[in-house]
């Protein structure tokens, strides 16, 4: 799709191209495109708690009832940082942080619904800090509400299947919301078809991850032996800390053991081990989550994402700019990542907590569940990702563990991208040269994996 088209259909901020805004309670909740291509708003799903949400209807989308389109819904990590900005501008929407289209928008393979979640994240926020959600599960029935919303009066929207895809954080959100879903679903009070949930370098088992950290960059040469002994010291504090529930000890272990890792290895980057924090080795333009404070801890991941950009392409700038601008929805007091900070604190309690068992009941209820990895990714690293898989009770574990991988390439060219497998309703993807942003390091491979994820008429 051509430049002009996307900046007509998203960008020109006149009073033609906005649907006027429906008002509750003195608050805009629902406004749109005059085509119907975009709509955005606000739900309430708890009282004086806001989630804000922006859908986009593909232009590749079909009519065909034996194969019908798919919506996917993406959900960002943190806990804070927010799919509406990140996902959206800097990932898999239709235009990047400097308004240009994006060639490998997943656009092509189903519609997209960003959500700032949880509630406080980018331009959702909360009356009172109060109302901030504060374990994994409260942040999935939020999003039920949300989508009882959206999709009980909708027809359109319930004809096509459900596939929530979630990156970092966003995985634990993914699965209590998946799980969320299928109890509403089943007792009537929610109108969808879940298609499937995506595990993108998913923070779902974080004692696996950590206890990778140190084996995986002694053996890559960013540590040594030294380093590897005290990073496995704190790994054992922090293994003991979980088995006695102490969660927020844990939390902030795991911050020390951040620091640890820093310091062995001269700062390497969390998001990919072979480049250094700071210098951009996550391969987004690092402005994405500039206004988003979080915690000094949280922040040592952003740090390896920010540059100096300034002006054009700073997110920062872009949400609480023009993109404000043009939804006209959004509260003057709201600024896009005003809260985010408040959403990681409230969520400490909950961060260190494992959703293997999760991920289990989902199998066993037969959602089609996905994992895809980036192989140079540390926070959420492939060993770790590993080691957890390896736990799921699953009755087809053992068969898929044997199976051989299938090589992914890309269109014409056979350098090999990633590995695949897949057995019943279980599919993990390892995608090569990729770090923590999988789109962004391998968008054309990833293209083509939503597209088998989504069983997307448009392959």
């Amino acid at each position: 799709m051509c430049k002009s088209h996307f900046a007509v259909l998203l960008f020109i901020i006149t009073a033609i191209c906005i649907i006027l805004p429906h008002f509750h309670g003195g608050l805009a909740n629902a406004a749109g495109t005059q085509d119907g291509s975009e709509q955005w708003g606000y739900v309430e799903v708890r009282p004086r708690a806001h989630m804000f949400w922006w859908h986009y209807k593909s232009p590749y989308r079909t009519q065909d009832p034996s194969k019908p389109w798919p919506i996917i819904l993406w959900l960002q990590g943190g806990p804070g940082a927010s799919g509406v900005g990140i996902g959206n501008f800097e990932e898999v929407g239709p235009l990047d942080n400097f308004l240009n289209p994006r060639n490998s928008t997943w656009l092509k393979k189903g519609d997209l619904l960003f959500v700032d979640n949880p509630v406080g994240t980018g331009y959702s926020f909360v009356e009172d800090k109060e109302l901030l959600v504060k374990t994994d599960e409260e942040a999935g029935r939020d999003l039920t509400t949300l989508l009882i919303k959206l999709f009980n009066k909708n027809k359109t929207l319930q004809r096509s299947p459900l596939y929530i895809v979630a990156e970092s954080y966003g995985g634990k959100y993914a699965v209590t919301l998946g799980l969320s879903a299928l109890k509403a679903i089943k007792a009537g009070k929610l109108k969808l078809t879940l298609g499937g949930i995506a595990l993108g370098n998913s923070w779902m088992s974080p004692m696996d991850f950590v206890a990778s950290w140190g084996p995986l960059l002694k053996d890559v040469s960013r540590i040594d032996n030294s380093g590897l002994v005290k990073s496995n010291s704190l790994v054992e504090t922090i293994r003991q800390q979980i088995a006695n529930g102490s969660m927020k000890e844990a939390t902030k272990s795991w911050g020390d053991l951040e620091g640890v890792i820093m310091d062995s290895s001269n700062s390497v980057d969390f998001y990919n081990f072979l480049s250094d924090s700071g210098s951009g080795g996550g391969s987004l333009t690092t402005s994405m989550i500039s206004t988003i404070s979080v915690t000094n801890k949280y922040l040592r991941h952003l740090d390896s994402l920010r540059v100096t950009a300034g002006g054009d392409g700073d997110l920062g700038t872009l949400m609480n700019g023009v993109i404000k601008k043009k939804l006209k929805i959004i509260p003057k007091d709201v600024t896009w990542g005003g809260q985010s900070d408040l959403v990681f604190e409230y969520l400490s309690g909950d961060f260190m907590s494992p959703k293997i068992n999760e991920v289990d009941k989902l199998l066993r209820a037969g959602v089609n569940v996905t994992v895809y990895n980036g192989q140079l990714d540390l926070i959420c690293a492939t060993k770790g990702v590993e080691a957890w898989v390896e736990k799921l009770k699953w009755e087809g574990l053992n068969k898929f563990l044997s199976i051989d991988r299938t090589p992914m390439y890309c269109g014409a060219d056979r350098k090999t991208r990633g590995f695949t497998k897949s057995y019943k309703n279980f599919h993990f993807y390892w995608i090569l040269e990729a770090g923590h942003f999988v789109p962004v390091n391998q968008p054309c491979v990833t293209l083509d994996m939503v597209g088998n994820i989504t069983r997307s008429p448009n392959k």
